[in-house]
């Protein structure tokens, strides 16, 4: 699990504008490691994380496309049916609220490599706490503790 830069860009819903902003950042090599378009009317919203936060935004300014900025967890979960449930359990136990999330593909090598979660939370320190661990990322889990919120 880690801290990463979450860049959003509001969209006018006219064919091109998506393709121009990514166009921009590929000219300038920025990868990115999650993306998400969400539909809102006459509006989308882009939400990217790419892996050079600082090029983003001078790539952004430059096409002047206003974009905000947030802090977001990347958490690999393990490619299995539940993995992603055992993780937004441990945050509800918490009484952590998951404002949004989305996936991305993981670009690690090897058949185990699990999906990517882009977690978007309402106190990040505490997130980080309670999902902390390993830098690996992968999710050990807790024992036996607090009852889930929903068994309260």
């Amino acid at each position: 699990m880690q801290t990463v830069k979450q860049f959003s860009v509001m969209l006018i819903n006219k064919p091109g504008r998506l393709s121009a902003i990514l166009g921009a950042l590929g000219k300038e090599k920025v990868n990115l490691r999650a993306l998400s378009v969400m539909d809102s009317g006459r509006r989308s919203r882009l939400r990217f994380v790419p892996d050079e936060a600082a090029t983003a935004a001078r790539t952004l300014e430059a096409i002047n496309a206003p974009y905000d900025v947030t802090d977001v967890l990347l958490v690999e979960v393990a490619n299995q049916p539940g993995s992603f449930n055992k993780t937004c359990e441990l945050l509800a136990n918490e009484h952590l609220n998951i404002e949004y999330a989305y996936s991305s593909f993981n670009p690690a090598k090897g058949a185990k490599a699990g999906p990517l979660a882009v977690i978007k939370v309402n106190n990040l320190a505490k997130a980080q706490r309670v999902l902390g661990g390993p830098a690996d990322g992968k999710f050990r889990g807790k024992g036996p503790g607090r009852r889930p919120v929903h068994a309260r």
